[in-house]
């Protein structure tokens, strides 16, 4: 699903949107990554859907069938290998560290031992995104100076809290959660973990609008409904993103035509303000 983040973030370009900072986790932190290290144009957008374009599943979910053994017989923690999205992540990368990024990037992650979500913002940087889209289960974890994490979205996979923590006055939420009811269960043991995982930041999402907005400017950007790709789909990506820029489109219009929009918790939520407001230190 991350790939609707790609429409969402070329309507923002259209309109001169740039983050001052960029935290991810999951999918959003190889997307956030990757817009990091780059001018935050429409050309870097489209470079992006051409990315999520190509993409095939045996790239980053390539079927081992002895890894799969050891993982079901207990003798590994994950199902697939990290090697392929490790070669993916590292053709498309232009820095070694999160800090030598040109935006301040931060990818959230979760420290299997606690429970807590823990920001990546020094180190790095291929690690750093496996760490935060390791799936639990699937992936294996990652090693980070003596912690064992895995996948942000576990514990915060919309950081609007640390976005807050970070200082962002107002916040662009480019959220992929879903929570519309599906006419089919997943497939596959895969399908159903995403799904699972889906449905639980889905509401933490909910949970921290109605919080953060009391803090910050939250534009929270809705995802096209009713989505009904399976989240290893990737054949779907360019569906994905023309739905997700004609929607967010459509949302920025709106939201210009008025000073100050009020909307329901979900799927717009927090408060929002157009206008002069952008001049205010943001992230993404």
């Amino acid at each position: 699903m991350g790939a609707i983040q790609v429409g969402m973030l070329q309507a923002l370009y259209e309109r001169n949107v740039e983050p001052h900072l960029i935290v991810g986790a999951s999918s959003g932190a190889l997307n956030g990554a990757f817009i990091a290290a780059r001018p935050q144009t429409v050309a870097t957008a489209l470079e992006l859907a051409d990315i999520w374009t190509g993409l095939r599943r045996r790239q980053v979910f390539p079927l081992n069938p002895l890894t799969g053994l050891f993982g079901f017989a207990g003798l590994r923690e994950n199902l697939v290998p990290a090697s392929a999205l490790r070669r993916l992540i590292g053709r498309h990368l232009t820095a070694d560290r999160l800090e030598q990024l040109a935006i301040p990037f931060h990818a959230v992650a979760t420290d299997v031992r606690t429970g807590l979500e823990v920001r990546l913002s020094e180190g790095p940087l291929v690690d750093a995104i496996l760490a935060s889209a390791a799936v639990p289960g699937v992936l294996p974890s990652v090693e980070w100076n003596g912690r064992e994490l895995i996948d942000g979205g576990v514990a915060n996979n919309t950081p609007i809290s640390q976005a807050v923590e970070l200082g962002a006055q107002r916040i662009y939420v480019l959220s992929t959660g879903q929570a519309c009811e599906l006419e089919a269960s997943p497939h596959g043991a895969l399908g159903m973990v995403l799904r699972a995982i889906n449905l639980l930041v889905h509401r933490r999402l909910t949970q921290d609008i109605a919080r953060y907005g009391r803090e910050a400017e939250l534009i929270v950007l809705p995802p096209p409904f009713p989505v009904e790709v399976q989240q290893i789909d990737f054949s779907q990506a360019p569906s994905l993103i023309e739905r997700a820029l004609v929607t967010s489109r459509q949302f920025l219009e709106e939201l210009d035509r008025s000073l100050v929009t009020s909307a329901p918790a979900m799927p717009h939520g927090g408060r929002q303000r157009t206008g002069a407001a952008r001049r205010l230190r943001s992230a993404a």
